[in-house]
């Protein structure tokens, strides 16, 4: 079977029909005992049991699934990687995660994709290219790599934005960092797949977690779908469904879930070579290797499970991306969702040990949850295999809603969440 990705097993495996190539990863069914079971099978769960095989060696673990692989958040988002944040925790954190991401397609020996084409964020008033320049300072301080755009460092990189005198939204300047872009999220979930699989570790789909096996006030395992299973250590990285697993385990997490909702075009000519975020429209947008424009924008603030969002966020994003773009009146929809997201009061993750001992988790992304997988994974990873904080995990442990030592990166880039 062939199991490595190379232009030699391409063209052998063309040449034989393509008969022999092994499957990604195995299917192999839940054992009673695990080391480490980690509940979420995403891209922050599959890359969490990636890293405790490949960094900590243990490879006695278990991915449990209630759906398939990537079916969730992974699968519904917009693709961005980025780490343009303005705190020095947050910037320690994403920047952390775009550096694995940039050498992930070599490591996992699977092509993530990874199209680092560079992202504008968009100052259409004086009051937010005062707030540029000061993400820009905090964001060189802090040791990753941006620029102050002026109007016609913009026209120059979107030349087909509408800036004239007539524009709704002029641009006056913005935000540059070189080294964002977009990554195949497919490709992210299957890759760590693959890779935690042939390391040994069991990726359980069709597995919903139904109750906790609680014993002695610590967590000793779970009882699913599929049986029980009873671990040393458990992670949860299930994204927009942390607090509805959470009140199952018995504790309450400042959290809120909504809908953020994404669509695609119909796919034309290369035309949009950059991100482009616009705070001030309320929309960012890409497009794809497939020609298709991606099209984003601010949370439905209703709390919801949904995964379609609401009428009145899309036409806003559309509006907004029609200011900007006048030229993409004329193309046509092709497809709409939404992600469930989960929201914490200060925009930035929770990371750390739960209130249930033996539970760790790894959730409370918002919208930056797909651009901080390798870091996510490697952060839970590294938690669950000496049950202490790395020191970038340990500010967004949850005590910092006792200590007050919050770190509110929605006040901070001036960037809804």
């Amino acid at each position: 079977m062939t199991r490595h990705y190379s232009a030699l097993s391409l063209l052998k495996e063309g040449l034989t029909g393509q008969k022999g190539w092994q499957p990604a990863w195995d299917d192999r069914p839940l054992k009673p005992r695990y080391d480490v079971v980690i509940i979420g099978g995403g891209g922050q769960g599959l890359a969490t049991a990636y890293y405790l095989a490949k960094t900590h060696g243990i490879t006695n673990v278990a991915v449990i699934e209630k759906g398939w692989i990537g079916g969730g958040n992974t699968g519904r988002n917009t693709t961005v990687v980025r780490s343009n944040y303005f705190f020095p925790e947050s910037v320690r954190l994403y920047d952390l995660s775009l550096k694995l991401y940039e050498k992930l397609s070599i490591e996992l020996n699977y092509n993530i994709m990874l199209s680092q084409r560079g992202m504008v964020s968009l100052a259409h008033t004086p009051a937010e290219m005062e707030m540029s320049a000061r993400i820009v300072n905090a964001m060189q301080i802090n040791g990753t790599d941006a620029e102050l755009m002026d109007a016609e460092a913009v026209r120059k990189r979107l030349p087909i934005h509408h800036g004239g005198p007539d524009a709704r939204y002029p641009a006056l300047g913005g935000i540059w960092q070189g080294r964002a872009g977009t990554a195949r999220h497919d490709a992210v979930a299957w890759g760590y797949a693959r890779a935690a699989s042939r390391l040994g570790v069991d990726i359980i789909q069709q597995c919903e977690v139904e109750d906790f096996i609680i014993e002695g006030g610590r967590c000793r395992g779970l009882r699913t779908s599929r049986g029980e299973v009873r671990a040393e250590r458990i992670g949860m990285a299930v994204a927009g469904h942390t607090s509805v697993l959470a009140a199952k385990a018995g504790f309450r997490l400042p959290v809120t879930s909504y809908a953020l909702q994404a669509c695609v075009s119909e796919p034309v000519k290369p035309i949009l070579d950059t991100v482009v975020l616009s705070p001030g429209t309320g929309t960012y947008a890409s497009q794809s290797d497939k020609g298709e424009i991606v099209i984003g924008g601010a949370l439905d603030r209703v709390p919801s499970y949904g995964q379609r969002g609401n009428l009145p966020v899309l036409e806003t994003v559309i509006g907004g991306l029609l200011e900007m773009f006048p030229a993409f009146r004329q193309l046509k929809l092709m497809r709409q969702w939404a992600g469930i997201v989960d929201v914490v009061p200060d925009s930035s993750p929770l990371l750390g040990e739960s209130p249930l001992p033996g539970l760790f988790l790894n959730g409370g992304w918002g919208t930056g949850g797909f651009k901080a997988i390798p870091a996510g994974g490697t952060l839970l990873a590294h938690l669950l295999a000496t049950g202490q904080h790395h020191d970038i995990s340990r500010p967004f442990d949850l005590d910092r809603f006792t200590t007050g030592r919050l770190i509110d990166e929605a006040a901070g880039s001036g960037i809804a969440h």
